[in-house]
């Protein structure tokens, strides 16, 4: 049984949280404040971890970065707050994803089965080259390290899920619901902000010049594709 770890000091919203994982069959537990949630977290043997970022303690922001050198388990930020750079800021500290209150909690359940089906995929048997090498980027799928000119280059789990699905499939365009889709395993939703913050971090670990990408192109009015 998959276990899930809920980062909530909302008593009624994290109830809710694990009864509809638990009619999924997740195990669930449950910490109210920042310290306790990191401590559980990195003690723990946890499938999935779902973070409010609003806690007592110690912040969201906080716990995802020390989660982060240490675990590579999916990280769902859970936030009411609308500020696209709360967003932002959370997926670049390394979570793989995130969900606004209020929401429902069957999405919940759903974004949760999602993270956790492309997490498995990509630990599980692959049928991808061992390397791809295109231009100056190397990607080897058995270890799951990434070099620019020989230098290794340190991704976060969904970043290198991003990079090696655009190199598999160079010079074609993806708009971004399609690579949510395609590297999240789950609809967009209308919201795009999650896969234009990691194409951003991506340039910026990547290209020489982030502003001019050399490999990864934004298709004005299509989408974005890895130019071989």
């Amino acid at each position: 049984m998959e276990k899930i770890l809920i980062v909530e000091d909302d008593g009624a919203i994290a109830a809710i949280e694990r009864d509809y994982l638990e009619l999924d069959h997740f195990e669930v537990e449950i910490a109210t404040d920042g310290i306790a949630g990191l401590n559980l977290a990195l003690s723990g043997n946890f499938n999935l971890i779902l973070l409010d970022l609003m806690l007592p303690g110690m912040d969201g922001f906080s716990i995802c970065r020390r989660l982060r050198e240490k675990l590579n388990i999916p990280i769902l930020m859970v936030t009411a707050r609308q500020e696209d750079i709360d967003k932002i800021r959370g997926l670049g500290l390394g979570a793989d994803d995130y969900i606004e209150k209020p929401f429902s909690p069957s999405v919940l359940v759903a974004r949760v089965k999602a993270n956790l089906a492309q997490y498995k995929r990509l630990l599980g048997t692959k049928k991808e080259p061992d390397e791809i090498a295109l231009g100056a980027i190397r990607l080897n799928t058995g270890t799951h390290r990434v070099y620019v000119n020989n230098r290794e280059v340190e991704l976060k789990n969904k970043e290198y899920e991003l990079l090696l699905f655009l190199m598999l499939h160079v010079d074609m365009v993806f708009d971004r619901e399609a690579l949510y889709e395609k590297v999240w395993g789950l609809d967009a939703m209308g919201d795009n902000a999650t896969v234009a913050v990691h194409i951003n971090r991506l340039r910026e670990k990547l290209e020489e010049n982030p502003s001019k990408p050399r490999y990864i192109e934004t298709v004005w009015g299509a989408g974005y594709r890895f130019k071989g």
